[in-house]
């Protein structure tokens, strides 16, 4: 869904499956640097928007969500997965409950499959499931920000920001009154830099929450009953994932940042050496430069000095090995 914003000056369209909104606006540190004092948004309007209404919305969503739900307050934000049966991310979801409805923004692309799950696990649940992305955008207003929030508007509050769920027909209007305007490079860039894993960016067809530190934040590990239950606990009590997300600080002389998908190798073993992991999302940082996202092989030493392609790279832990 292309974004009615990408007519504001400067915007330069996102790629992939960020295509239908700005990358930036034609000065990507300046955005960052508005987003992290807390001024301006960003259009996250290409997401998926999902809702579930009925008296059961809550329980039923409890059953199936790595998350503890079924006594979710009114207003507070969460996240949560769903897993394959062998405990593989399918899908994340970003959620609040109103009071009448639970309303969940998602990886742009991803609701029609989510749904199509979401109904074929209906059974007699008094729930109602729709796809609410022609109808409602998503923009994000940073941590700080003193912006207007719209009457009626359902907001996700979080230590990053506040994510609003807009009529998309109100969208331009309330950009108009919200700005400056940050692209999601630099909203990306932020993500980065606070470790936040993102759905087919961090994950691929094998990835366990484990691995990126999903494990608290998108996983409740005192509840059970849900898709993948066994493969989280037994992980969790009699082992360690194969892979541990980690931060890398990207050698600055580079011109250019390796792409996700670039394999990572330790630098001591030189250019033959092993492949022990590959970046997922790589970034220019207003204050720490390039920097990058990766998943490496658990058992990679935390000391050790890394290659992402030609490119050195110094591991800050995230995932404990």
């Amino acid at each position: 869904m292309k974004s009615p914003l990408l007519s504001l000056p400067g915007a330069v369209p996102g790629e992939g499956v960020d295509e239908g909104v700005a990358a930036h606006y034609g000065d990507l540190f300046r955005e960052q640097r508005a987003l992290a004092d807390g001024a301006g948004f960003v259009d996250l309007s290409h997401r998926g928007v999902v809702t579930v209404t009925g008296e059961d919305r809550l329980a039923w969503l409890h059953l199936l969500l790595t998350q503890h739900v079924s006594d979710l307050p009114v207003g507070e934000a969460t996240e949560a997965l769903i897993l394959s049966a062998h405990g593989h991310i399918e899908h994340a979801l970003y959620l609040v409950d109103d009071g009448t409805t639970v309303w969940a923004h998602v990886e742009p692309g991803t609701q029609e499959a989510l749904i199509a799950y979401l109904e074929s696990m209906k059974f007699f649940y008094r729930v109602e499931v729709a796809d609410r992305t022609d109808d409602f955008a998503v923009v994000h207003l940073p941590a700080g920000s003193i912006a207007e929030v719209p009457d009626g508007a359902v907001v996700r509050e979080t230590a990053y920001g506040r994510d609003l769920f807009l009529p998309r027909a109100d969208l331009e209007s309330y950009a108009a009154k919200a700005g400056p305007a940050a692209g999601l490079l630099a909203y990306e860039a932020l993500r980065v830099e606070q470790h936040r894993p993102r759905l087919g960016f961090e994950t691929d067809h094998r990835t366990i929450p484990h691995e990126l530190g999903w494990i608290g934040t998108a996983v409740h590990l005192q509840k059970g009953c849900y898709r993948g239950q066994e493969t989280v606990a037994r992980v969790q009590n009699l082992g360690k994932p194969p892979r541990r997300l980690v931060f890398l600080h990207l050698d600055g002389s580079e011109v250019h940042l390796p792409p996700a998908g670039t394999e990572i190798r330790v630098a001591d073993e030189g250019e033959d050496g092993r492949k022990i992991g590959f970046v997922t999302t790589s970034v220019r940082h207003y204050e720490l430069g390039p920097v990058a996202l990766a998943l490496v092989k658990r058992n990679v030493p935390a000391d050790a000095r890394l290659v992402a392609g030609g490119t050195a790279a110094a591991q800050e832990v995230i995932v404990e090995p």
